[in-house]
């Protein structure tokens, strides 16, 4: 009978993901880099740690290195930038800084990986914390859930330096039995976690090109047809109050919330305004996030179709939800109650109204 050890079993699942989110999914290129280069760690680990390969030991830093860089430039061309940079480039120099000091000063190469890993985690926190979790990318329907997987992965590459610390102390300590098991438990929960993140609906938004892009309104928005975007403004001294003016003629009056595929980027063109001044409006004039306001809106919505007798799914679509978890996760939280209970009572309700 054959046993494969823990991190191939762990490669060959995100193998299977790679594979299914370049052949079957819309999963933008970096994520999809990401999983595959998740998957090859887990190859190298397993052959150095399991089948005595040792030739690739000094491969593993590596290939081990590539990833949080990769998860770095996939954050912000997926969830903060509408444009990528050529800047973004300089992150993937990594493993070549690793590479030499492989060949070089072999000594720093665990004090180096740690560096790399909860350097990269910790700026994805921060940049996270910064924006209030109203990322630039994601769709608003989704609310809040970008933002935490955004975290967990962050976490995930923390955790995968702390492993790396308990294999130092358990060597010092005279554990030599200890890295492998080590490396089977941290690295593979943490590659694996990475990788079904990776393919969650809620992150896999491809950015929108460039600011000067046209935006196709829904079919569903009356009243909304393509036109240019408008020119940027600049002027910080705008006050909130009249961004909102512009934006609730835009959001309410055109219907611009029933858009699926509406992203703060995209709400902050056809505005004409930054990103942050759009952001900072909306919380300062209605103390919600963006998704949050533009949820609250789609909830009326559906309830209203709710109440014409149209069913949950009918409602949902037609509200600008792509999928019933957000759907169902934005209603109770808005109505504290789930669409089906909500109809019911509603129907009662106008029952009893018209009896009277």
């Amino acid at each position: 009978m054959i046993v494969l050890p823990v991190p191939m079993i762990v490669a060959l699942l995100l193998g299977f993901l790679f594979l299914r989110a370049t052949l079957f999914t819309e999963t933008p290129r970096l994520l999809a880099a990401l999983l595959l280069a998740c998957a090859c760690q887990s190859v190298t680990v397993s052959v150095v740690q399991y089948y005595g390969v040792s030739e690739l030991r000094l491969l593993q830093p590596i290939t081990a290195s590539l990833i949080p860089a990769l998860a770095w430039v996939a954050f912000l061309d997926g969830a903060i930038r509408s444009q990528r940079k050529s800047r973004d480039l300089l992150h993937f120099l990594i493993p070549g800084v690793m590479a030499c000091a492989v060949l070089a000063i072999p000594v720093t190469i665990d004090a180096l990986l740690v560096a790399i890993f909860v350097s990269y985690g910790v700026a994805i926190l921060v940049m996270l914390h910064r924006h209030s979790d109203d990322l630039a990318n994601t769709r608003l329907a989704s609310g809040h859930f970008p933002a935490v997987i955004w975290r967990i992965i962050a976490i995930a590459l923390i955790a995968s330096a702390i492993s790396d610390i308990c294999i130092t102390l358990a060597l010092s300590y005279g554990y030599h039995g200890a890295p492998g098991l080590i490396l089977s438990v941290f690295s593979s929960v943490a590659l694996l976690m990475i990788g079904f993140l990776c393919l969650s609906p809620d992150i896999v938004t491809e950015p929108v090109e460039g600011d000067g892009d046209e935006y196709d309104a829904p079919s569903t928005a009356p009243g909304m047809h393509r036109q240019e975007n408008a020119p940027h403004k600049t002027n910080e001294d705008v006050p909130v109050h009249a961004i909102m003016e512009q934006l609730e003629a835009l959001v309410i009056g055109k219907k611009l919330y029933l858009d699926p595929d509406l992203t703060l980027a995209r709400l902050a063109r056809r505005l004409g305004f930054p990103l942050k001044q759009v952001s900072t409006a909306i919380n300062l004039v209605t103390g919600e996030n963006v998704s949050r306001y533009i949820n609250k809106l789609r909830i009326e919505h559906a309830c209203r179709e709710l109440e014409t007798g149209q069913n949950v799914t009918t409602a949902m679509l037609a509200s600008g939800f792509n999928t019933k978890s957000n759907f169902n996760r934005e209603f109770l939280r808005i109505t504290g109650s789930t669409p089906t209970k909500w109809q019911s009572h509603s129907t009662v309700t106008q029952q009893t109204s018209i009896s009277q």
